[in-house]
């Protein structure tokens, strides 16, 4: 007789497991990413500048000799740009753009905690109420009397539309 679970049993099991999620607090408001795409959170750095960049792409660090775009996420989600503190910080994550990994800094306001989230605690997060895209939302998850928004990562980061909200360069 056979110990092994059968692929279904584990696939199950693997659903059943708790996720893990970095917390992190933007404009008032809980948000989370996957902690797979945490690369590693650093203290707010000087930033570099780039001509012609999108609004929300705030300027490039270099991260041990890697120039790394940094991304504003309170202008990603149309509330102006972060006030920098203390407490600011830069979330490097690594995220998947079609075929590539890119890896991209966040700002926020202040990392919270890792939270672990079972399967059962998420919820679709509503059609409306939300002060940032319903695309840019993966669920809602249940902790404690409270929801934190799950951002669908590849969607906020997505370089295709952080590249279009550049200036033109049409030199007429």
């Amino acid at each position: 007789m056979s110990h092994l679970a059968s692929d279904a049993e584990q696939a199950s099991a693997a659903q059943q497991l708790p996720e893990q999620y970095l917390t992190f607090e933007l404009a008032g408001e809980t948000y989370a990413v996957d902690s797979l795409c945490v690369r590693e959170i650093i203290e707010y750095p000087l930033l570099t500048r780039v001509p012609s960049a999108g609004k929300a792409i705030k300027g490039v660090i270099n991260l041990r000799g890697s120039v790394v775009p940094v991304i504003d996420l309170a202008v990603r989600f149309g509330r102006g740009q972060t006030a920098i503190n203390r407490r600011t910080c830069v979330i490097i994550l690594e995220v998947r753009d079609e075929d590539e990994a890119l890896v991209l800094g966040i700002i926020v306001d202040a990392v919270s905690e890792v939270l672990e989230v079972a399967a059962s605690d998420l919820r679709q997060a509503p059609a409306f109420g939300s002060h940032i895209r319903a695309d840019f939302i993966h669920a809602m998850a249940r902790v404690d009397d409270r929801f934190v928004v799950l951002l669908s990562i590849e969607q906020v980061l997505s370089a295709q539309e952080l590249g279009a909200s550049s200036p033109s360069s049409n030199p007429n």
